[in-house]
């Protein structure tokens, strides 16, 4: 009767490492399944930044829900700070009032725009006030700025872009630009300035090839290493704000920010053509 009881012992101390009991620190066997919904909302210039990593995030978690608002990065930290998100987006660094309301700068990449000319353009350099002029319509010829006697050919993205956006936000040229063409894409713009005489646009760093010149600005070149030195002008850091230290948040923000950290989430900010952050 003594052996039969001890084996009984035995066997149900066995079933309950098995099985696991979920107290006192014991570890269960079933791996926890990650569920819940995650709220973002903020700058419109992070959207396919956004949309690229909430895709491939509830990808790897099925029973994740990731909602984002493209409302404005200023909207977007209001929202946070009421309590009412989880992240807000914003493509500016955080102003101190923000951070004086417990807001969190998180950068999880950089932006970069490179302003581009034709080939045989024989100006490489220009000052701000020289593009803004540009921008504005009030410098339209490449003679003024000692090149050749040509028009500039005022090249730009189309409302709602992001990249327009972004140009115009650092710039301070928002609904003030003199555009002669407003195209659709990156590679739209890339290829009219490469085969237009006297044209100016601008791209994303990345796409930049050898069809075209890329200008300095304010005798600094449009590189990775001055972007990431916060050197060059057309540059701009992509904010996810937390309020709170992440390490503060509740689990699903942290998994979030964990897989945007990862390689999978580095690859993504890479095809969206943006920098990483060191």
């Amino acid at each position: 009767m003594k052996r039969l009881l001890k084996l009984a012992i035995v066997m149900l101390a066995a079933m309950m490492v098995l099985t696991g009991c979920g107290k006192n620190g014991e570890t269960e066997t079933e791996e926890e399944t990650i569920s819940g919904t995650l709220t973002l909302a903020g700058s419109t210039s992070m959207e396919k930044l956004c949309e690229a990593l909430s895709e491939s995030f509830m990808e790897e978690y099925e029973d994740v829900t990731v909602t984002v608002e493209y409302t404005g990065s200023g909207a977007g930290i209001e929202s946070l700070t009421s309590g009412t998100i989880d992240i807000g987006n914003s493509s500016r660094a955080l102003k101190d009032g923000e951070k004086e309301k417990g807001a969190v700068e998180n950068i999880v990449a950089i932006d970069g725009i490179a302003v581009i000319v034709d080939k045989d353009n024989t100006v490489s350099d220009l000052t701000t006030e020289d593009l803004v002029a540009i921008y504005k319509g009030e410098i339209k010829n490449w003679s003024e700025l000692g090149g050749n006697d040509e028009a500039i050919v005022v090249i730009g993205r189309e409302a709602g872009s992001g990249t327009r956006g972004a140009f115009e936000e650092l710039l301070g040229i928002e609904d003030s630009c003199a555009y002669a063409q407003e195209l659709d894409s990156t590679g739209a713009v890339l290829a009219k300035v490469g085969v237009t005489a006297g044209a100016i646009g601008y791209v994303s760093l990345d796409v930049v090839d050898d069809s075209v010149n890329a200008m300095s600005l304010n005798g600094v070149a449009a590189t990775e290493e001055n972007i990431i030195a916060g050197n060059y002008l057309l540059s701009r850091p992509f904010v996810m704000a937390t309020m709170g230290e992440v390490a503060n948040q509740n689990e699903l923000v942290q998994l979030w920010f964990d897989y945007i950290n990862s390689e999978a989430g580095h690859n993504i900010i890479k095809s969206a053509g943006l920098i990483l952050p060191k």
